[in-house]
């Protein structure tokens, strides 16, 4: 193929020495014939085989330099068709990661989709689907609605169902004229009718419904490749020609079992595209969610348009059982919308002016007017559906061996046909003693035949019976449901390699402020002191705070709005104290409110002084209050913890995990902090731009990590952790930030994250095994000639469905965490 160029942008290099660095990491790598590095312009310029390298490993070279490659960031997705075995996705992925430009190419064979990720500057969509259809495959472009979608897959799904209904029409005569033989050792109408009444009613299965298969078989040898649907139709035509060859040479008719097979494998092809259709219908049913319209509000007037024509900016009116056409904020009215389809959450949520709500969620009882925010792709559900579909083309770590087997499985199984076929007939008497010693526990099994019958038999049974289809389809299905389940329950996995990375880490770092806690400082305590009450104080503090905008002014004026029968009186000759607190006039007596240095100065003698030590020990701000001179009580704010913290740092004791609070507090505070919700292990005084370092210097301990944290302020940390998680609220998701978002804004949604993860990677492994087991087993039998061809196509399709079935079950799961918290707990 010769030699191609490809340049890329190189950050992070600041010297001759850094470019020399990059130059000889990339001249390391094989098949790279020249690697120049230009500092000015921050480019590499490589010259490469594309048969020997591809870009990705360059991409990874300047990454063991200590640099990143600023390439591969355009992403496109779409369908190829005719995937029909593990061995096809490890032929597309070869042929797209060989295209100049490519970072990464997946393919997941459940759901026929390829994701590729490319440099623009040296690779464009027309590439991609130009290497796809080279190496033998076609293309799909996806611009349809869920309606479309459904009726694609529905179209796909009737095919299949024709050409097994048409199998099965010509074998079951078959069947049918084969038994008395079998049994009784009689042939209705004669040996010679009957053999040719096989040959007459196999072709038509072969060439009919199963020329989809032939055809599939003979594309991946004009490529010069090899996959299923060579296995199967190497098998069946073997099998159909010993039947017109009977006629001819002492050899068995074994037609019949060609076109038995052949049924099989298209039965096993139908209930497999059922199975998978139940595994992708995640996505369908989040597309079905979409509302189709939407009534706006214009010039005062109402009138609805398809959901298409809103723009962000439109006003929309929303009745009671209506969805809310598109993301949005709440400009009028108030009701409780049932947000279970984000968050899996089944209490409706209170919502009024000023609140968000997201687009395809259900309003339950007031009539709502929303002004839209984001719509088409911006929209959350959107964002969701990319989310899913990106997750399932991902890859998990354990599926790395599974993924190098198929690279050369059906190659070797070919191999091993050869080599079957030699052992019958270069060794024959050993071969015949296996089978005599095994025909009376197997009926099937027949050693009066004569040498070139049986291993006919043994060639056959051992091309249908391999399935890379299991090994293919056991990780795909699982990410499959499994990121369904999550989206349906509030968690959105970006990559497969972080279900299998939460398991194996034993770490989990909280950021305090917005994930441990509310993130809004509210007052925890009031203690009134001589003859005030706790309501007259709080009156007070209120009057004086209500016209400041500093985050404790909120929390106390915010605490006596709640109070129904407290009216907040107006403050005059109003003085604020930097740093130290304000002073006022309130119906006519001299008020101050601060801190400790604000009393002192003004000559106030303590008071409390108890209790204020005790509250601030507990990491509470204190703020003291003065009237005429004499104190009146105190008032502690804090950033109150959520309400299901302490459960859910105990739930994660119990799993066996160690707790990290990262916090800028001082240790005393922080200790405080984490005695109320049970943290293990404190790290205070941590400056914003410094927890990516403590996050790594835990992975230097020898410790895999997850951090959770809100996902827009944690965001270095957040990448730096083996597993980052970001907890959003509603619309807030910072997806790009994590590798799993988790909708809701409750800690519980991380037990939740931990149980999808668990359950899907417990269905990836038993899937794995129970493929590896079956050829480990299945093959070797075959070789023996212990397996009648008819039975080893049953047992190859019944692989392929059970594991397809077996992940589905997946959508049973219970996943939300049964957390039961000890109420409302205080930092």
């Amino acid at each position: 193929m010769g030699t191609v160029e490809h340049d890329f942008r190189i950050e992070g290099m600041h010297c001759a020495a850094c470019a020399r660095r990059v130059e000889q990491e990339l001249s390391r790598i094989g098949g790279v014939e020249q690697a120049r590095v230009n500092l000015a312009t921050e480019k590499a310029y490589v010259r490469y085989d594309p048969d020997k390298a591809a870009p990705r490993a360059l991409y990874e070279a300047v990454e063991r330099a200590g640099y990143r490659a600023a390439a591969a960031r355009e992403h496109d997705t779409f369908k190829v068709v005719n995937l029909t075995c593990a061995s096809c996705v490890n032929r597309v992925e070869q042929a797209l990661s060989r295209v100049p430009g490519v970072g990464e190419a997946r393919v997941n064979l459940a759901s026929g989709r390829a994701f590729v990720t490319y440099d623009p500057a040296a690779a464009d969509a027309a590439a991609l689907r130009r290497a796809v259809i080279e190496a033998g495959y076609g293309v799909e472009e996806e611009a349809r609605g869920p309606e479309e979608e459904a009726d694609a897959q529905a179209w796909l799904f009737n095919a299949a169902r024709l050409r097994m209904i048409v199998a099965w029409i010509f074998t079951l005569p078959v069947i049918i004229w084969m038994i008395p033989e079998m049994f009784f050792h009689f042939a209705p109408f004669g040996h010679g009718s009957m053999n040719l009444g096989m040959v007459v009613l196999a072709a038509p299965v072969l060439f009919w419904p199963g020329r989809e298969t032939l055809l599939g078989a003979e594309r991946a040898l004009r490529h010069g490749t090899a996959n299923m649907d060579v296995l199967i139709s190497m098998g069946t035509v073997a099998a159909f020609l010993t039947g017109p060859f009977s006629f001819v040479f002492p050899i068995a008719n074994y037609a019949g079992i060609a076109a038995m097979i052949m049924a099989f494998h298209l039965t096993g092809r139908y209930l497999e595209a059922k199975a998978k259709g139940k595994a992708s219908e995640a996505i369908r049913r989040l597309l079905q969610l979409e509302a189709r319209t939407a009534n706006l509000i214009v010039g005062g007037d109402e009138r609805q348009v398809p959901i298409e024509e809103v723009q962000a900016g439109d006003l929309m009116m929303v009745r009671p059982g209506e969805k809310i056409p598109t993301d949005g904020t709440v400009e009028q009215g108030e009701s409780s919308v049932d947000e279970s389809m984000a968050t899996g959450e089944s209490l409706p949520v209170p919502k009024g002016p000023g609140d968000p709500v997201i687009g395809a969620t259900v309003n339950q009882e007031g009539v709502l007017q929303v002004r839209a925010t984001r719509v088409g792709k911006d929209t959350f559900l959107a964002q969701v559906i990319r989310l899913v579909e990106e997750a399932q083309g991902t890859r998990v770590p354990i599926q790395e061996f599974a993924d190098r087997v198929t690279g050369w499985f059906v190659p070797a199984v070919l191999g091993v046909a050869v080599l079957t076929l030699a052992l019958w007939l270069l060794l024959p008497g050993p071969m015949r003693a296996v089978v005599e010693a095994a025909a009376p526990y197997l009926p099937w099994v027949d050693p009066a035949l004569n040498r070139l019958s049986l291993a006919v038999v043994a060639v056959v049974a051992v091309l249908v019976i391999a399935c890379p289809c299991a090994l293919g389809l056991a990780t795909p299905t699982a990410l499959m449901v499994g990121s369904g389940l999550g989206a349906a329950n509030g968690v959105l996995i970006r990559h497969g390699a972080a279900i299998q990375a939460l398991l194996e880490a034993r770490t989990i770092i909280f950021d305090k402020t917005g994930t441990l806690t509310k993130g809004e400082p509210a007052v925890t305590d009031i203690r009134a002191a001589g003859e005030w009450s706790e309501k007259d104080l709080l009156r007070l503090a209120a009057g004086l705070e209500q016209n400041s905008e500093h985050p404790l002014a909120r929390a106390v004026v915010s605490r006596a709005r709640q109070d129904e029968g407290l009216v907040i009186p107006a403050a005059g000759s109003f003085n604020a104290v930097p740093g130290k607190g304000v002073r006022a006039v309130i119906d006519g007596r001299a008020v101050l409110l601060g801190n400790r240095k604000l009393m002192v100065e003004s000559g106030i003698e303590p008071a409390l002084d108890e209790a204020i030590e005790q509250l601030e020990g507990q990491g509470k701000t204190v703020m003291q209050v003065a009237v005429d001179g004499r104190p009146a009580g105190i008032i502690a704010v804090a950033d109150v913890l959520k309400e299901d913290a302490p459960a859910a740092l105990a739930e994660l004791r119990r799993r066996g995990y160690e707790t990290v609070m990262l916090t800028g507090d001082n240790p005393v505070t922080a200790a405080a902090i984490a005695r109320a919700v049970g943290i293990d292990r404190v790290l205070a005084e941590v400056l914003p731009g410094d927890k990516a370092a403590e996050v790594k210097r835990l992975q230097e301990e020898g410790r895999r990590v997850i951090m959770v944290g809100d996902g827009i302020n944690d965001a270095p940390a957040l990448a730096q952790a083996d597993v980052g998680i970001a907890l959003g609220t509603g619309t807030d998701i910072a997806i790009e930030s994590s590798d799993i978002t988790l909708v809701r804004g409750d800690l519980a949604a991380v037990i939740t994250a931990l149980n999808v993860s668990r359950g899907t990677f417990r269905k990836i492994k038993e899937n794995l095994f129970w493929a590896f087991f079956y050829n480990l087993v299945a093959i070797p039998v075959a070789v023996l000639g212990l397996l009648h061809p008819v039975i080893a196509e049953a047992a190859m399709a019944s692989s392929s469905i059970s594991v397809v079935t077996n992940a589905t079950r997946l959508r049973r799961a219970r996943v939300q965490p049964d957390l039961s918290p000890p109420g409302a707990h205080v930092s």
